[in-house]
């Protein structure tokens, strides 16, 4: 029998939240909830965003203020909302209206110029019309004849000014000691972090279960960690006048967030894995899960990405690709002179580029069999990630025909999995909507193509980037979230920064959702366009589904045996929700603690036995070659 990849717990955060309970989630589909669901979204926002702090039974605020929940909502609910999903950069990041750069200058005269001068600050070689004198230990006088070249230091209006960054007040490193860390990095922590504590039992009991080798971290970043903490820091450390440090080049490895969570929240000697697909890398490593769930060679892995390329280098380079909607050309679709910052994505509309953003994004994958042992809740499985390139191409960046396949073998996974009608009437997709024309094009020729192969019709699409926009390396992981909230609540959020489908997007057999949906769901398609050709498309199936599947296998019996397990754990679970709804995160962070001394691990013939955990490696292999041997 194949294992079913089940998803067992998943958490993290981005522009709308925190992930883990579907809190992000709804976020997105805010105005169709009911009036609990909102209270409990805004409280969790207010508490991640320091408005309020939780003690002794209460809330009180910045003001020192006592608060009941309702209050809480009076009082901050537009504040919270105005301070979520995309808008314009706050100096959180940095300073739109003053990004520093430098201009160089040429400096003529006709008199001889006269100076002081440290000598650490002589320039090496000096120039040929500087005469340089001594004037004691620590200074020389400087005279130069004609002219001079210089670096001034100058500020700049930055032409992008809207993205989705993290909820206004929640700073990452505050929730651990995160000294050096580069922010992806310190996303990273609080990601996973989300993800194992929202499984109900700790990660302690799942390793009682099962060996070291089982585990799999298989997790990365697209362009690696750019902030002044990592690649960013040392790659311009001497033309700032500084010096690299020794952790920003190692912290700048795009490999960074597995080797962070093995090393710094579970702990593992099980296998690691960082792969890189640009904007699908998130599909990319869960198809690293999902595959070895399936075959059997591992029964637990963590998959995610994360990503903070919210910097002005990295915009810029994006930029100048024209791949970003500017604030100029998103006036100009609007006929205005400002540039509406909030609705700044508008896939499948007419739109002026991608909008940046920043996310960490973790599941927990396992197979059917442990969940059903562990009483763990299923939130969906993933049964297939289908992975194909472009081919030849003329432009490195453009689409091509790799999408057409990774679409239509997810469908047909899909239908022979499901069946037709599953996935004619109950069905949707959550597209990679860019929000750049050329994408509203491509992207949905394709799935109405596909459409039309299969005969399906009136297909719902959704494109979550249109609230929490393009963080690169976990987009696809904000969609697999976004998904599962649609499972659980029945509610497709519509794109509801597009108020018209541009006309020349191809949508004869689509429905492409401008407003929430009501549905219940049974198969979503998540779909990742890269440059480069990395083009990714995973299948999803809801937890009714999920669950419909493993009671057939392991029969009624085992099946109710296992529902009240998974009850208890769900009462674990929702104190951790709660806790984190009021601002207590419970980051796992181990640094310098429990680390595996070489005398603590025991190497037989048969196995290896390491003091720290409760199951032995096996080393008993059978050949597989044994027919040519």
């Amino acid at each position: 029998m194949t294992n079913l990849p089940v998803i067992v717990g998943f958490g993290g955060y981005n522009a709308s939240g925190r992930s883990s309970f579907h809190h992000g989630y709804r976020r997105t589909v805010f105005e169709s909830l009911s009036e609990d669901k909102k209270l409990s979204t805004l409280l969790s926002l207010a508490s991640l965003m320091k408005l309020v702090r939780f003690e002794n039974g209460v809330y009180i605020d910045i003001e020192e203020i006592t608060l009941t929940p309702e209050q809480v909502r009076e009082k901050y609910e537009k504040m919270i909302l105005e301070n979520t999903l995309i808008r314009r950069i706050t100096r959180d990041h940095f300073d739109v209206d003053n990004v520093p750069s430098t201009k160089d200058m040429r400096l003529e005269s006709d008199h001889t110029t006269e100076f002081t001068l440290s000598k650490k600050e002589l320039p090496n070689p000096v120039p040929a019309n500087w005469q340089v004198n001594t004037l004691d230990d620590k200074y020389v006088s400087v005279a130069i004849s004609g002219g001079i070249s210089m670096k001034m230091e100058s500020f700049r209006e930055f032409d992008v000014q809207s993205a989705g960054i993290l909820p206004s007040g929640f700073k990452p490193s505050d929730e651990y000691n995160s000294r050096f860390h580069p922010r992806g990095l310190q996303l990273s922590i609080l990601g996973a972090s989300d993800a194992i504590n929202s499984m109900g039992i700790s990660w302690e009991d799942l390793m009682q279960v099962v060996s070291p080798d089982e585990v799999a971290v298989f997790a990365s970043s697209g362009l690696g960690q750019t902030d002044d903490h990592g690649v960013g820091g040392y790659m311009q450390a001497r033309l700032r006048s500084g010096r690299a440090s020794s952790k920003q080049m190692a912290l700048g490895l795009n490999s960074m967030p597995a080797d962070f969570i093995n090393a710094y929240v579970c702990g593992s000697v099980g296998t690691t894995g960082a792969t890189t697909g640009a904007c699908a890398s998130f599909l990319y490593n869960l198809r690293l899960g999902v595959d070895d769930i399936k075959a059997g060679r591992h029964r637990v892995a963590i998959c995610g990405c994360s990503e903070a390329p919210v910097t002005p280098e990295v915009m810029e380079g994006f930029a100048a690709m024209s791949a970003l909607g500017t604030d100029e050309r998103l006036a100009a679709l609007d006929g205005t002179e400002l540039a509406d910052h909030r609705k700044a994505s508008r896939p499948f509309g007419e739109n002026a580029g991608f909008t940046m953003g920043e996310s960490t994004q973790y599941f927990i994958v396992m197979d059917d069999a442990l969940a059903v042992e562990l009483g763990l809740e299923v939130y969906g499985a993933v049964t297939d990630v289908f992975v194909n390139a472009d081919g030849f191409k003329k432009s490195i960046s453009s689409p091509g025909a790799g999408n057409y396949v990774t679409v239509a073998k997810a469908v047909a996974s899909a239908i022979s999995i499901v069946g037709e009608d599953s996935v004619k009437n109950r069905s949707f997709i959550q597209a990679h909507g860019s929000s750049t024309p050329q994408n509203r094009i491509t992207e949905s020729m394709i799935f109405d193509k596909v459409a039309s192969a299969f005969d399906i019709t009136d297909w719902p699409v959704t494109a979550v980037k249109a609230f929490v926009a393009h963080p690169l390396g976990p987009a696809s992981g904000d969609q697999l979230a976004n998904t599962l909230g649609v499972f659980a609540d029945g509610i497709i959020p519509g794109i509801k920064t597009t108020s018209k489908v541009a006309d020349d997007v191809l949508d004869e057999r689509l429905n492409i959702l401008l407003d929430d949906y009501e549905a219940s769901m049974d198969v979503a398609f998540l779909n990742s366009k890269g440059f480069g050709g990395n083009n990714a498309t995973a299948t999803v199936l809801s937890p009714n589904v999920a669950m419909s599947m493993i009671e057939k296998r392991v029969g009624a019996e085992v099946f109710e045996s296992y529902m009240v397990r998974m009850n208890n754990n769900k009462e674990s679970a929702k104190v951790y929700d709660l806790g984190a709804s009021q601002g207590d995160l419970n980051v796992l962070y181990n640094f310098g603690s429990n680390i595996i001394e070489d005398h603590e691990i025991e190497v037989e013939k048969g196995f290896i036995a390491i003091d720290k955990f409760s199951n032995k490696i096996s080393l008993d292999f059978d050949n597989p070659f044994k027919d040519m041997v």
